[in-house]
């Protein structure tokens, strides 16, 4: 009986092995989405004008007006319990002190003049106005230029990556090539158009930045993204596969049944996952579903009813900064909820954050940047499958101590099987590219290197 016993639990290991090694033997072809879907109103179809026209960032004096009015005219807000950080959230007795910064500190012209510090540009793609930083970098012939596409997330912006583009687009040390970045804002994000219609997901906008790309004149580019970005990454290196020449990503994550299976199987048998000073990143799951619980109400908002939320946080420039400056407190470090004032100046300025927030008020584009999760949850992009499917394409992972979630290279790769390598460090959190840009830089330029090398090495066989 015993035997059998054995012999029942083993033919049920293989089975599930088999099942999981299926796709590995037979991968399945990624869909074919339409190039040209299109996602502006309809009235405008075959009218647009898709050149490539300059673009800059323009603070006008009724929107300061009005901006400064709706600052100095806060209700008073309720006070915080007694010796809560931001546990409850952004706590109310740090919002007078940024809303007085804002409304009289924050210097408009010259914020402006920053944002508008590298060349800009807004091009038609799919009947949406799409917004883009290019910066080409000054080098000597004999430097290689490779072109990158940089994506942001929520609740960031292209202002994430302000501080690490100089970096990127001059030659290191050490290395014979520099980049030339191109750096769009998300659809419905800032300064591009929103989607009229549903249905613009992450698989969506991939179409959409491959076309911006080719636009550019790039049949053939590297990638990079985080938050996101780091979805929207993965998604162009599963459907893209000959035209992404590498992805790097600080959030890089792999959600199908056999990273579910793993990570399962690491909560009792932690030593078969993850290596032993990385475990508290993962488990106990205990701990991550309670995390998940306590910072995730807002995904769920999001992804059911953006519009609703969007109604005051559209309104109320007090409620944008509570509702995204909160994120930038705990996603940075996640101890932060228990300080009085959120640690928000311990990595960033207050004129880097609020002119991120800017990027939101001044569009008016919070509650169609939300409905980027809506789209992402929808039936239909579910439907994609894209998450079950494999990327050959060469990757790379940053993982900061502080990112919302860990997952170690034996997991990573039941996805991106031409994993290159990772990146563990020891600091850091969700906006690394604007927290720690030097760390940021260098890792992308580590990373492109292998990437380079790898092609060679394919090229030669």
């Amino acid at each position: 009986m015993g035997k059998l016993v054995i012999l029942a639990v083993l033919a049920a290991i293989a089975g599930i092995a088999t099942w999981f090694a299926l796709p590995f033997i037979f991968p399945e072809a990624p869909p074919q989405l339409d190039p040209n879907e299109w996602w502006g109103p309809n009235d405008l179809k075959g009218k647009v004008d898709d050149s490539i026209k300059p673009f800059q960032v323009k603070f006008s004096d009724e929107m300061i007006k009005d901006l400064k009015t709706r600052l100095q005219n806060k209700r008073q807000l309720v006070p915080p319990l007694e010796g809560v950080g931001f546990e409850y959230g952004f706590n109310t007795k740090q919002i007078d002190a940024w809303v007085k910064y804002w409304s009289e500190e924050y210097k408009f012209a010259e914020r402006e003049k920053f944002f508008n510090k590298f060349p800009q540009y807004k091009t038609n793609i799919q009947g949406l106005d799409i917004h883009f930083i290019r910066v080409k970098p000054q080098v000597k012939p004999s430097v290689t230029v490779i072109p990158l596409l940089l994506m942001h997330g929520w609740p960031g912006s292209v202002r994430e990556f302000y501080e690490a583009i100089p970096l990127l687009t001059k030659q290191a040390s050490g290395y014979d090539f520099a980049f030339e970045v191109v750096v769009p804002s998300l659809p419905g994000y800032g300064f591009s158009d929103a989607a009229v219609r549903p249905g613009l997901g992450p698989a969506q906008i991939a179409v959409v930045f491959k076309n911006l790309m080719n636009r550019l004149g790039h049949k053939k580019f590297y990638i990079q993204g985080g938050d996101w970005g780091a979805i929207i990454g993965s998604n162009m290196a599963t459907l893209f596969q000959n035209e992404v020449l590498g992805f790097h990503s600080n959030m890089l994550f792999v959600q199908n049944g056999c990273a579910h299976f793993r990570n399962l199987i690491g909560a009792f048998f932690p030593s078969l996952i993850v290596e032993s000073h990385l475990a508290d990143r993962m488990y106990p799951l205990s701990k991550f579903f309670a995390y998940l619980m306590e910072e995730f109400g807002y995904l769920h908002i999001q992804a059911t009813k953006p519009d609703t939320v969007g109604v005051a946080l559209s309104d109320s420039p007090s409620g944008l900064l509570s509702y995204i400056l909160e994120k930038f407190s705990t996603w940075t470090r996640f101890e932060n909820r228990a300080l009085a004032d959120g640690g928000l100046s311990s990595r960033f300025s207050k004129d880097q954050l609020l002119d991120n927030l800017m990027v939101y008020w001044t569009t008016n584009s919070i509650t169609t940047s939300m409905r980027l999760y809506a789209e992402n949850w929808s039936n239909k992009n579910r439907a994609l499958g894209i998450d079950r499917l494999y990327s050959s394409v060469p990757t790379w992972a940053l993982q900061a101590k502080n990112e919302l979630a860990y997952q170690p290279p034996n997991i990573l790769k039941l996805k991106f099987y031409n994993l290159q390598g990772v990146t563990v460090l020891d600091e850091g959190g969700h906006f690394i590219a604007f927290e720690m840009p030097q760390v940021f830089a260098d890792d992308v330029f580590k990373a492109v290197r292998i990437f380079r090398d790898w092609h060679k090495q394919k090229t030669e066989w």
